[in-house]
């Protein structure tokens, strides 16, 4: 295979280079209400609730979050508390980088600018860029956009905000769903998807897959 040879390398920030570790949270806090089971499956709503809830208009995370754990607990028939969802918030900016990150951006960085597209917040993402510890040419959030992924809104912001168009970026995630199926439907050629295994590889959307970020610096020919 060629080395591809794109003008930016664009990447998902939360799951793909933090670890989202929203699932962990919810089960330290409402570990007095539910257990086995019915934990895994609060967490399963969980998740998907919050995708259903960035699918319409901008809105704070928070909003997103509140809301999305009050279905969950509606559905698992459990009473949520005030705070709930302030306490998940309140953990995003302690995450960490997955172990396999900061080298290969480091690494990349240095003949190919990095850009973030997450569906953060200006005045929250900036914890989690300074522990990836590379620099990046530009960081595009949610509120930004006024849209969350999997919205094209979103990357077309991105896009304006680089001058550049789909041809120009290689596009890194560890999500179909959020990022790389909208991605497909834009026309990005290039799209890297990271396997983290909370998600399957779909080859229809064309991906390059690779198991961590490691894998980076050899699609690019570095």
């Amino acid at each position: 295979m060629s080395p591809l040879k794109p003008k930016f390398i664009t990447f998902d920030c939360y799951g793909t280079l933090i670890n989202f570790e929203m699932a962990p949270v919810a089960r330290q806090v409402y570990a007095d209400r539910l257990s086995g089971a019915a934990m895994d499956d609060f967490c399963a709503y969980f998740s998907a609730y919050r995708l259903d809830g960035v699918l319409g208009p901008w809105r704070p995370y928070l909003d997103v979050v509140v809301e999305a754990l009050q279905r969950a607990c509606r559905r698992s028939g459990i009473t949520y508390r005030e705070g709930d969802g302030e306490a998940h918030y309140a953990a995003i900016p302690t995450w960490q980088p997955h172990p396999d990150v900061v080298a290969p951006l480091k690494r990349v960085a240095q003949e190919i600018p990095l850009v973030i597209l997450s569906n953060s917040e200006v005045a929250l993402i900036p914890h989690s860029v300074d522990k990836l510890e590379a620099p990046f040419h530009t960081v595009c959030t949610a509120d930004q956009a006024q849209a969350y992924k999997p919205r094209m809104q979103a990357f077309e912001y991105m896009f304006d905000t680089l001058g550049c168009g789909p041809a120009d970026v290689l596009h890194c995630s560890s999500s179909f769903r959020y990022d790389l199926m909208t991605a497909y439907d834009l026309g990005i050629r290039h799209k890297a998807f990271v396997n983290r295994g909370h998600e399957p590889l779909n080859s229809y959307y064309e991906v390059h897959e690779i198991p961590d970020l490691g894998g980076l610096p050899g699609l690019v020919g570095l």
